[in-house]
């Protein structure tokens, strides 16, 4: 959600005085893109995922500021609940090995941070949600001690006026509510990031639009939900809803939800952070003391605090990101569709499938968006987190067709001369598009596997829901720790 917020309360003036900031810095924004103010050269790719905690019954453990003083890794901090750490995995270029140096570098980190962690009774978990959550685990009481998480929390809840409804009908359905935003915090995803030019960044927004659909059908790992199978990434639609600040009026009137797939594509990144500005009124509205025009002035890089600090309180599933890195202003397509895990390596073979195909996308001669309508990627986007990796989607030239067809058939091809493209190791790019082909002719994600595994608990070893589902997360672990790719997984 941006920088880091103290304690305190908002008055009228900082409102107004914000509203105006944050115009400054769009003014400013929009002068540094005439200019091309940005570094271009040696494009970057990064990536940060989110994490559970439990304890040795595999519930929810609420210990991640003793694990992190533990584990004491500057890559690791908070996320919103008690029970979520994040690992901040440092940039790097995808030519020759980069994708393996990922997979090496998250490894060796996450096992270190896990030897350290069980010192305080807590174990790390890559999924999207945490099937053994209750209402108990997400209440006010289990929000991150940082100030800024209890500060958004106030300000959301005061923005809707009364409890968040949480309604999710899938293969059960759920209907409950929240008194605070910790249902949130349940949501643990993986995120990609891929540093663009100005010039360049419509193309890779467009695209990544275009495909978000077809990565959640094939990564998602989010079907169980406070005891019920939902949707198979029920981490979306929990997302939208935990975070929701319009009443039922506000939304009848057409006002758009923070959780945000977008109404169209672009032109360019300035119409993202221009919709951000014109659309969503403050949550967080805390003016920092620069004068970007000043700065701008006076050839220095200005941080448009306000800007970024506004940008994160809006989550779009692809989101554009402003940001200074040793003095110079870059951009990134901030990829944050899929949850967690299964395993590291699912989530590099994820990232490699994701990295080539929108560069083959945003540099085709005949862009797909101008084939295909944007209310089609949502419709596609819905339906793949709703049904996973058996979804249905469309596709110009295709028409409707299963999602595994689709990727076997045109994207998986794509996604390999993407990755040439990247300059990605020949032997790197066989090994990880290999794995989502696998998954798409075994059928099997993290999803399925949970489910499929719950169903034979209760089937055949007769086990309640709520045993099933400690089952289901132990033998998860066993089988994360094996870095063994999802598709291979044993049903117990």
């Amino acid at each position: 959600m941006g920088e880091d917020v103290g304690a305190r309360t908002f008055s009228r003036e900082d409102r107004a005085r914000y509203r105006e900031k944050v115009r400054r810095c769009l003014d400013v924004f929009a002068e540094m893109l005439r200019e091309s103010r940005f570094d271009v050269e040696r494009p970057m790719t990064g990536l940060e995922i989110e994490l559970n905690l439990v304890d040795d019954a595999f519930d929810p453990a609420m210990r991640n500021a003793d694990a992190l003083e533990a584990i004491a890794d500057e890559d690791f901090q908070t996320e919103l609940g008690r029970f979520n750490v994040e690992i901040n995995v440092a940039p790097r270029r995808l030519a020759g090995t980069g994708t393996a140096q990922f997979e090496e570098h998250v490894r060796a980190s996450l096992n270190a941070a896990e030897q350290k962690a069980r010192t305080v009774g807590a174990h790390m978990v890559m999924i999207g949600v945490l099937p053994t959550l209750r209402p108990e685990h997400l209440t006010a009481e289990t929000l991150s001690t940082n100030p800024r998480y209890a500060l958004l929390n106030e300000q959301i809840l005061a923005a809707r006026g009364e409890d968040l409804p949480i309604s999710i009908s899938g293969v059960e359905r759920l209907a409950t509510t929240a008194d605070s935003i910790t249902p949130e915090a349940a949501c643990t995803s993986t995120q990609f990031h891929l540093q663009v030019s100005p010039a360049q960044f419509a193309d890779y927004w467009n695209a990544a639009q275009a495909v978000a659909g077809i990565q959640v059908a094939l990564g998602a790992n989010s079907p169980l939900f406070f005891g019920r199978e939902l949707w198979r990434e029920t981490r979306v639609p929990l997302f939208q809803q935990a975070t929701d600040t319009r009443a039922e009026e506000i939304k009848a009137q057409g006002v758009r939800p923070r959780v945000w797939f977008g109404e169209r594509w672009i032109t360019s990144v300035f119409d993202l952070f221009e919709e951000n500005v014109r659309y969503f009124p403050a949550l967080l509205p805390v003016c920092d003391p620069e004068d970007p025009a000043a700065t701008l002035a006076s050839g220095g890089v200005p941080k448009l605090a306000e800007l970024r600090l506004h940008n994160g309180t809006i989550y779009r599933w692809n989101r554009p990101v402003y940001d200074v890195l040793r003095g110079r202003p870059h951009l990134r397509v901030e990829n944050r569709v899929l949850p967690a895990g299964p395993t590291v390596l699912d989530t590099v073979a994820n990232g490699a499938f994701y990295f080539g195909l929108v560069r083959a996308l945003a540099e085709s001669d005949r862009p797909l968006w101008s084939q295909m309508s944007f209310s089609a990627a949502e419709e596609n986007f819905n339906a793949c987190s709703r049904h996973g990796i058996d979804a249905q989607v469309f596709w110009p030239g295709l028409g409707y067709l299963p999602v595994t067809e689709l990727v076997l058939r045109r994207l998986l091809p794509m996604a390999h001369h993407g990755l040439d493209r990247w300059g990605l190791d020949p032997a790197e790019r066989d090994r990880l598009l290999g794995i989502i082909e696998q998954r798409c002719l075994t059928g099997r994600n993290g999803a399925t596997w949970q489910v499929e595994t719950l169903h034979r608990l209760e089937s055949a070893d007769h086990l309640d829901r709520p045993a099933a589902l400690r089952e289901v997360v132990r033998h998860y672990v066993d089988l994360m720790h094996s870095n063994r790719p999802v598709h291979e997984w044993p049903i117990p």
